[in-house]
């Protein structure tokens, strides 16, 4: 499955250089070109790493990254023009899960986004645990992909599971048919973003989501999202 990357710099020919480089590997780039509207794109579109410049006009790009790590641990990709190890060092103390000096290669740069991707979702899945929604009406396993709804097993096709794996994966956050098709299916051609409906329409049978829909909501003119919190107890 793909990753949705936020891409901050003030620098509009670099942000549209690492879109090329990233997209070509499949990543869906979202820009930001200061630290204010970076962090309200974060808040908004949940991206899975953030490339972050440090020299940021206004809100400097230290003080992003401290606000990015007191929201959540969206992972850090720091660029800068500074090479010492004092401000390496500082830069990993920030939160920074890698640290990038000007100038550099576009492709060591996606090579690099894609190790941390690699790394931090490694640890996720090592500890993950099957989740309830709903007060137990929606129960998902990732790790032996196996789903049940009302407390009775649900025969998903692969497509199907991964679209619900996403949607899980933050509840109540708005996806895109864009990004849910790069999720499911890896690329993000225009021409397959309606499959997304029919797909959603058979897992909602499938879960006995009935409309008005509860489980899987349509956000309009966006896409959709997970209807259902998580459960604050996991099960065993």
């Amino acid at each position: 499955m793909t990753a949705t990357v936020l891409v901050v710099d003030d620098e509009a020919k670099l942000r549209g250089l690492l879109r090329d480089y990233l997209e070509r590997d499949g990543y869906t780039v979202l820009e930001a070109s200061d630290g204010r509207s970076a962090l309200d794109l974060a808040a908004a579109s949940h991206p899975d790493l953030v490339v972050l410049d440090l020299g940021l006009p206004g809100l400097p790009g230290e003080e992003v990254a401290r606000l990015l790590r007191k929201a959540g641990n969206v992972p850090i990709v720091m660029l800068t023009a500074k090479a010492s190890e004092n401000d390496r060092v500082m830069g990993l103390r920030l939160g920074a899960d890698d640290y990038v000096v000007k100038p550099f290669s576009p492709r060591e740069l996606v090579a690099r986004v894609e190790a941390v991707l690699r790394r931090t979702r490694g640890s996720r899945a090592e500890t993950e645990e099957p989740v309830s929604y709903g007060k137990g009406r929606l129960h998902i396993d990732t790790e032996r992909r196996e789903v049940r709804a009302g407390g009775q097993p649900v025969e998903l096709t692969r497509t199907e599971f991964d679209l619900l794996a996403a949607l899980t994966s933050r509840p109540g956050r708005a996806w895109t048919r864009m990004e849910l098709v790069g999720r499911v299916q890896g690329h993000t051609f225009e021409a397959y973003e309606r499959t997304i409906d029919v797909h959603v329409k058979n897992l909602r049978r499938k879960l006995a989501d009935t409309p008005p829909s509860t489980v899987i909501i349509t956000v309009p003119g966006v896409g959709y999202k997970l209807g259902v919190e998580k459960d604050v107890d996991r099960d065993a």
